[in-house]
């Protein structure tokens, strides 16, 4: 029985190795598919500045509402001299 798996494995092992990866028709494919150099750096060139542009708009719209709540919140009256230096009521 032993001998006979040791038969089976040896002739699935051979039989893949015959499988030959030379096939010039199928690395010339996959050379064809693939993008080029420049191809490439230019969409990563576009998505960094895509990405930079989004958080500089983030940032503006940030200090826009920064500026919109302290301008709501500086309604506010400063005390007077007087007002600052009564402090008998504390």
């Amino acid at each position: 029985m032993k001998k006979l798996v040791f038969v089976c494995v040896g002739i699935g092992a051979l039989s893949i190795a015959a499988c030959s990866s030379n096939n010039q028709d199928a690395v010339n494919n996959a050379e064809l598919n693939q993008p080029a150099a420049e191809d490439l750096n230019q969409q990563s060139l576009d998505a960094a500045n895509d990405a930079a542009n989004a958080e500089a708009a983030s940032l503006g719209n940030q200090q826009n509402e920064l500026n919109a709540s302290n301008a709501a919140d500086d309604n506010t009256s400063n005390p007077t001299d007087d007002q600052e230096q009564n402090v008998s009521g504390m």
